[in-house]
């Protein structure tokens, strides 16, 4: 993770998961995070393929050209981006990983910008995830290409990120116990198998509010 916002992000929402699956979305306090909340967002798992966007940031929407409160995250992208965006949210939310993504974004004048993005579960009712927080900030200049917002984005690069070391169901099934680790001790490592790419954590305009539905 090379962005701030995307480490701040993560380093508060480990803080407050204190070794559970994931934090409950009242936990979410904004002001607590209030130095990036421009380049944050929150998405509702609708079902079927839809996870709209009920909270989406002022640089966000200003970096992507629209109002995205309320569209679905998934829309906009290519028919091979968008099966493998809906594995990642389907893993997050059934199974409780984080991710991150790497996006090349390109205005109409073919200027490219590559942006960062990470993807946290939260539980909501039934003590299910049904939310996902997230930050997106752009990792190379321009942030914005000469004035024009991204028109198209392609997914480049997509990590799972397994806070406990490894999926809850597997420490579940071997009945240890996850460790409780702070903000400071967890540290991120790549694991390479013949498959994907994951990183994991060892140890470890909407105006920048979020309501409390």
């Amino acid at each position: 993770m090379r962005q701030r916002s995307l480490q701040t992000l993560y380093s508060y929402w480990n803080e407050i998961r204190k070794g559970r699956l994931a934090p409950h979305r009242l936990e979410i306090e904004p002001s607590r995070i209030a130095a990036i909340l421009s380049e944050t967002f929150m998405l509702e798992r609708i079902g079927g393929g839809i996870y709209h966007f009920r909270l989406a940031g002022t640089r966000l929407c200003d970096l992507f050209g629209v109002e995205l409160r309320g569209k679905n995250f998934l829309d906009d992208w290519s028919d091979a981006d968008r099966r493998t965006l809906e594995w990642v949210l389907t893993t997050i939310c059934e199974q409780g990983a984080g991710a991150t993504l790497t996006i090349e974004g390109v205005s109409d004048r073919r200027n490219r910008v590559e942006i960062e993005a990470m993807l946290l579960p939260l539980l909501h009712s039934n003590n299910k995830i049904t939310r996902v927080i997230g930050a997106i900030s752009a990792a190379s200049a321009p942030y914005r290409l000469d004035n024009e917002p991204v028109r198209a984005r392609h997914l480049r690069r997509h990590q799972l990120l397994w806070p406990d070391g490894r999926p809850r169901s597997v420490i579940e099934r071997l009945g240890s116990q996850a460790p409780n680790p702070t903000p400071s001790s967890a540290k991120l490592r790549v694991v390479t198998d013949e498959r994907r790419r994951f990183r994991v954590v060892d140890g470890g305009r909407a105006g920048g509010k979020f309501d409390k539905s």
